[in-house]
């Protein structure tokens, strides 16, 4: 597998860049949001009396006599701190195949040079960049897929995640309403 990798020429260093950078971030996230959860999925009382960090803001807006524009502003802020991250991961599973693509160009590129070079289509010589095309391109792909299904998992997530925040605000705001 490593040999595939040194084969595969300079575009393999981007992919594994990708690779890192994918896992890295899904692996953070994915943390992230079994933390919130399991933070926040409790009953209204349980919230009130432990007062999570992460629904600090939602408090604090509270306690300050906002209105529920204000709380609901408040709740979206709070979400989007949430989903940052999630962008760079949806980046991550564009770019890889697209690298992997760059790299069957070149390898094409490579082996039509080599048949205009030598004037003759022998298979060996042809082997090389159609070689090198092929690593290219599963490298991308191999990338990108688990992280495309990584990266819909954690949208799945942090949906969930600003559904239970929404429940909370609006007992919160209507039990402040009693």
């Amino acid at each position: 597998m490593l040999e595939w990798f040194f084969k595969g020429g300079l575009l393999m260093y981007p992919i594994l860049l990708c690779s890192v950078a994918g896992v890295a971030i899904f692996a953070y996230k994915f943390l992230q949001y079994w933390s919130i959860l399991g933070c926040i999925e409790k009953p209204l009382a349980v919230l009130k009396q432990q007062r999570p960090k992460i629904l600090e803001p939602v408090f604090e807006t509270l306690a300050a006599g906002r209105d529920e524009r204000e709380l609901s502003i408040a709740g979206t802020r709070l979400v989007r701190e949430i989903e940052k991250g999630l962008s760079w991961l949806s980046l991550i599973t564009t770019i890889a195949p697209l690298l992997g693509l760059t790299g069957t160009v070149q390898g094409m590129i490579s082996t039509f040079y080599a048949i205009e070079q030598t004037q003759s289509a022998q298979p060996a010589i042809l082997a090389g960049g159609i070689y090198v095309a092929l690593i290219t391109t599963i490298a991308g792909l191999l990338v990108a897929v688990p992280l495309h299904v990584g990266h819909h998992y954690l949208e799945k997530e942090a949906d969930e995640i600003a559904f239970v925040i929404k429940e909370i605000i609006i007992g919160l705001a209507g039990n402040d309403a009693d």
